[in-house]
């Protein structure tokens, strides 16, 4: 989990606290101040989300270059050299 999940999970939980307090206190502005913070809790942790996915896509793409890469090494059997020629006729 990166920083921003974590934090962001931590200021929602919090917001939650304080908006309920609120509630039973009848503290509207705390009922207000807390649901502003769980939002930025769940705009935190989403965008920590974004950046997991972005990283993980970042490194399926590296690795289908590699199988890419070693495939092109790999020597290529009589039929797809075949095919090549006839591509290139």
């Amino acid at each position: 989990m990166n920083k921003d999940k974590m934090e962001g999970k931590m200021k929602d939980v919090a917001g939650r606290v304080q908006r309920q307090a609120g509630e039973w206190t009848g503290d509207t502005e705390q009922q207000l101040k807390g649901t502003g913070k769980e939002v930025e809790g769940k705009l935190q942790e989403g965008m920590g989300k974004l950046e997991d996915a972005g990283k993980k896509a970042v490194e399926d793409i590296k690795d289908r270059a590699r199988q890419m890469e070693d495939k092109k090494q790999q020597p290529r059997t009589e039929d797809e050299q075949d095919m090549e020629k006839e591509g290139a006729a």
